[in-house]
């Protein structure tokens, strides 16, 4: 395919011709590690006297986000048409990285790739762009978010511990993850007292519930006395 052609083909066209394989090459399996379009923002409810509705219009979604496990986010990345720069779709990335609280951020337009990393070792560059065959492989970007969240070795089984599925396909909501996920690296860290607070109608039972599976099967708890005050 020529240079011309490429820029004719659409952003889906990019991501299933060019950047999906890419990242399968790199070692990330497509049905656990690779989620596409993930839903952040519904987008804001508009209210007119008795009525409201959402603008759908201005929901934010990332076109990939890759899990080290299922609900646990490492990197995003944001695909744009080939008329654009490799780096157009960065400042996108870098705000939904912001809100899943990862340190792997890519930006592609099918040519290659812009990186920024949130957290470097010594001499790597926070911003660099790598070729669609040089993609960080999972294990790399494993590593990058556990210098970010400070995790050691020892805490990683629990952190890594798996979701409860019930086969239904459903994934918690990156704000339901986040707080499960952060609530496994406190105990894995030795800590015994926690309080979570979550607005009415976000999933407290839910997220109460996957805390309390993943602990339960790692054996860090035999027995749970889950309280409700109604």
């Amino acid at each position: 395919m020529d240079s011309k052609e490429k820029k004719e083909l659409s952003e889906s066209d990019i991501k299933a011709k060019f950047i999906t394989p890419a990242l399968v090459k790199a070692g990330w399996d497509e049905m656990t590690q690779i989620r596409r379009e993930v839903t952040l923002t519904p987008g804001p409810v508009i209210v007119r006297g008795n009525l409201s509705s959402r603008n759908k219009k201005k929901k934010k979604f990332a076109d990939y986000v890759l899990q080290r496990e299922k609900g646990v986010p490492v990197a995003v990345v944001e695909a744009k048409e080939n008329n654009h720069t490799i780096s157009h779709g960065m400042q996108q990335a870098l705000g939904y990285a912001d809100i899943l609280e990862v340190p792997g951020v890519f930006s592609s337009n099918g040519d290659g790739f812009a990186s920024h990393n949130k957290s470097p070792i010594a001499d790597e560059d926070i911003e660099t762009e790598l070729s669609m065959e040089a993609f960080p492989s999972p294990e790399t970007l494993w590593q990058r978010y556990k210098r970010y969240r400070g995790i050691e070795d020892e805490q990683e089984s629990l952190i890594t511990q798996p979701y409860f599925d019930d086969g239904s396909g459903k994934e918690p909501r990156y704000y339901q993850a986040e707080a499960i996920n952060r609530v496994m690296e406190k105990v894995s860290a030795g800590q015994k007292r926690l309080l979570l607070v979550m607005a009415t109608g976000t999933g407290k039972t839910y997220t109460t519930f996957q805390i309390i599976w993943r602990l339960w099967k790692a054996k860090r708890v035999k027995r749970v006395l889950f309280l409700v005050d109604r």
